[in-house]
């Protein structure tokens, strides 16, 4: 890696990449007062960073159930605070109880953020989902640097939290606060939702905004997320869709201990063996599920539709590499994208109760759980997947005439999510990465699961903007997560830009 840029070095960075191609901008300085606020977030970009580097510090893991990693995330909860009161927003720490863990003992979870900026009724109210717990990250599983350390190497700031989702959180933070440093009047009311699980699946928050709709989201008008990446290592992206997630578990037991091969082996019905045909009846080798009905509620694809497909940017030799995935199913980008997006998907994770470990243990496991996964799009019905799941299932277990055991559960069933790209804030983020990045967006969907966007949105009955920042290589949830220096710092411009435009529109 080379060496660490100095405080002069990211406009010198920014000019080699616009010349490689390497990333979009603007033809002229946006003028009036996004040029002023552009202006000062530039000339205070190293603060802005030093900030990220304060927070990415803190370790608000909430995987982790341990009491050190809950005080940290209570911590991490303060010092946002601390920073939206600077700006001079009222701040409330809402109590969300405990969880319970799965041996029966509880751990506190750390307060939800909900803070106000304005409420100025002939302004639209912005409110901004963000979260600031991360998932595990320790040095030895194969960081190049300390994960809660953030270092910056060749204009890329390493750290667990930098994309996901810290530095898009303060990126929205810095924009505020250049306004107010200006003594510039914001455009519009902003509302701050910020909690600390997350990526422990968002524990208590549909019940705070279920008890809060009548009173804090209220006056909201729009509701903005980012907390995805881009497609592009390049080029701005909108996500206007996300999949939804039903997860399933299929145990086969014969009994509770495990045998001996030499022993059993060759007179009775092997779970493991009854298991593997049970997976492997789920789908075939071109990734098509083989459930019966399951692709009978999938929108069919209009000429309209398919447009979209071809006008997003991505190299495909970029994705494989960057993917290190030596052939996709699917040739074509077009292909590649719809199956990640407008078609369901079903991957198998894993099998509980396995010998998976080094050496040669002879043993029959009496009782094995497999585990898997369907990635659901609109117009699928969680309850009418569960049925044609253990339909399937156990169809295929009555082939085998076996004399163990099945069982299917549906343990997750989270609905997907799609928003309507012509209304006002999706408009005004338009325009806005034209201003500041010069291009127009990637209109894009992402494959995974983002829970809080359906809950936002069927709670508060608001629109649901999803404004990405990072880059498509930025890593998160991997090692040597990071986020560019230009996106954080270009970012902070884009909310800014997203707020005067949003203005406009209202």
């Amino acid at each position: 890696m080379g060496p660490r840029l100095g405080s002069t070095a990211p406009s010198l960075l920014a000019l080699l990449l616009l010349l490689s191609g390497g990333m979009s901008a603007p033809s002229e300085p946006p003028a009036g007062l996004l040029g002023r606020v552009s202006r000062y977030i530039d000339l205070h970009q190293d603060e802005f960073v030093q900030t990220l580097k304060e927070w990415v510090a803190i370790e608000s893991d909430s995987i982790q159930p341990v009491p050190r990693l809950r005080q940290e995330l209570c911590r991490m909860m303060t010092l946002a605070a601390d920073a939206l009161r600077h700006l001079g927003a009222s701040v409330d720490f809402v109590d969300v109880g405990s969880q319970k863990l799965p041996d029966g003992q509880t751990l506190l979870m750390p307060p939800v953020i909900l803070a106000e900026l304005g409420n100025d009724p002939e302004k639209p109210t912005v409110c901004f989902y963000g979260h600031l717990d991360v998932q595990p990250a320790r040095r030895e599983d194969g960081w190049l640097t300390d994960p809660y350390t953030l270092t910056e190497v060749d204009g890329k700031l390493y750290g667990r939290g930098a994309t996901d989702n810290k530095g898009p959180v303060l990126a929205w933070v810095n924009a505020v606060s250049a306004f107010r440093a200006l003594e510039e009047d914001l455009p519009v009311n902003i509302k701050f939702l910020l909690e600390g699980m997350e990526e422990a699946g968002s524990l208590a928050l549909e019940e705070l905004v279920e008890r809060e709709k009548d009173r804090f989201f209220s006056s909201v008008d729009y509701v903005i997320l980012s907390d995805n990446l881009w497609l592009s290592q390049r080029k701005p992206a909108l996500v206007y869709g996300t999949r939804g997630n039903s997860y399933f578990t299929v145990e086969v037991k014969c009994r509770d201990q495990d045998f001996h091969s030499g022993t059993f082996g060759g007179v009775l019905n092997e779970p493991m063996a009854d298991l593997v045909a049970l997976l492997g009846g789920l789908v075939d080798a071109s990734g098509r599920i083989l459930i019966p009905g399951i692709y009978d509620r999938v929108a069919p694809l209009t000429e309209e539709e398919k447009r979209t497909y071809e006008a997003i940017d991505l190299d495909l030799e970029e994705y494989r590499n960057s993917s290190q995935v030596k052939k996709f199913l699917f040739d074509t980008k077009e292909e590649i994208l719809m199956h990640l997006w407008r078609y369901p998907s079903l991957s198998i994770h894993g099998i509980e109760g396995a010998f998976d470990e080094p050496g040669a243990k002879t043993v029959i496991p009496g009782r094995v759980t497999g585990k898997f996964s369907i990635r659901l799009v609109p117009h699928m019905d969680v309850s009418v997947v569960g049925k044609q799941v253990e339909r399937h299932l156990q169809y295929i277990f009555s082939k085998r005439n076996s004399s163990n055991q099945m069982a299917v559960s549906m343990a997750l069933g989270l609905l997907p999510w799609v928003a309507n790209i012509r209304e006002n804030q999706y408009l005004a983020a338009k325009r806005a990465i034209k201003t500041v990045f010069g291009t127009e967006p990637d209109m894009i969907r992402d494959g995974s699961t983002i829970p809080v966007a359906r809950i936002l949105q069927d709670v508060i009955q608001k629109s649901v903007l999803m404004l990405p920042l990072g880059a498509a290589d930025d890593g998160e949830h991997a090692q040597n997560e990071k986020i560019n220096r230009w996106n954080y710092i270009e970012g902070s411009k884009l909310f800014a830009a997203f707020f005067l435009e949003l203005a406009k529109l209202h």
